[in-house]
């Protein structure tokens, strides 16, 4: 079988912004600038591992159709801006991030308290507005690592918590993905593709790292396919036949000693 030529070169540009850079992968077969491109894409938008918020507690609220004194904004719209918290979890376990502010000001994702397990890469975040001296709030934010775009119809309710408001999560810390396909001479062909991928993250991670993360998730799923895996050891016909035997044996006896022992005739 003919051995199609791979990749020869690939170089990261930094883009203006941490969370955005270039990667360029070259020369590529013909044809396979597509190939490759797409499917670094799709796993770039889709199978990462981030962190978001499912869910809050805010004291004096049983649902998210209330509204809060003082606060400008009413609850739904509120939560819709927590959900735009963008987060990077040092842990795999849930960790509840406390909010509690008082008197008139402009609320922001850096009143949240620190945790020593959880960075804010959006900090300066608008989440609302206190409009009266009076005016407080003090809320509970749920955060979890996952993966994609996970609606609160699909997660386990938290049953146990009161008041406490389920929300849909986005978990990918990839924003967007740009393809640009060129062509590039190797030879005397000029048919050769040259691949640029224009990746942006929201802050939580960097482009490069985000690459080599998709890469590394596309080379595990094609391990699987390859041919040449070592299937799972069969097991022994017989040593299957002779475990079958020993588990009736042991059900007999146990069947026994729950209905006493049978009386001699």
């Amino acid at each position: 079988m003919e051995n199609i030529a791979l990749a020869k070169k690939i170089s990261y540009h930094p883009g203006e912004t941490n969370n955005r850079g270039e990667v360029i992968i070259e020369p590529c077969f013909p044809g396979y600038g597509i190939t490759l491109s797409n499917s670094l894409r799709r796993v770039l938008l889709s199978s990462l591992t981030g962190a978001a918020p499912v869910g809050i507690v805010i004291e004096g609220v049983s649902h998210e159709f209330m509204t809060l004194p003082h606060l400008k904004e009413d609850i739904l719209e509120f939560i819709l801006n927590v959900k735009q918290l963008r987060l990077k979890m040092f842990t795999d376990e849930p960790v509840i991030l406390n909010l509690e502010v008082h008197g008139k000001k402009t609320i922001k994702a850096s009143d949240i308290e620190k945790n020593p397990l959880v960075e804010i890469a959006n900090p300066d975040l608008e989440l609302g507005s206190i409009t009266d001296m009076a005016g407080k709030l003090k809320a509970q934010i749920y955060v979890e690592k996952g993966m994609g775009y996970v609606t609160i119809e699909s997660r386990e309710k938290k049953q146990n918590i009161v008041n406490y408001i389920e929300m849909d999560s986005i978990f990918t810390p990839v924003i967007s993905v740009g393809i640009k396909i060129e062509n590039v001479r190797v030879g005397k062909m000029t048919n050769w593709d040259k691949i640029v991928l224009d990746i942006k993250t929201d802050g939580t991670i960097e482009p490069k790292d985000a690459f080599n993360e998709s890469v590394k998730i596309l080379i595990n799923q094609f391990k699987a396919l390859n041919p040449d895996f070592k299937e799972e050891e069969k097991a022994d016909p017989e040593e299957e036949i002779k475990e079958s035997e020993d588990v009736a044996e042991e059900e007999v006896a146990v069947e026994k000693k729950r209905r006493g022992r049978p009386k001699n005739s």
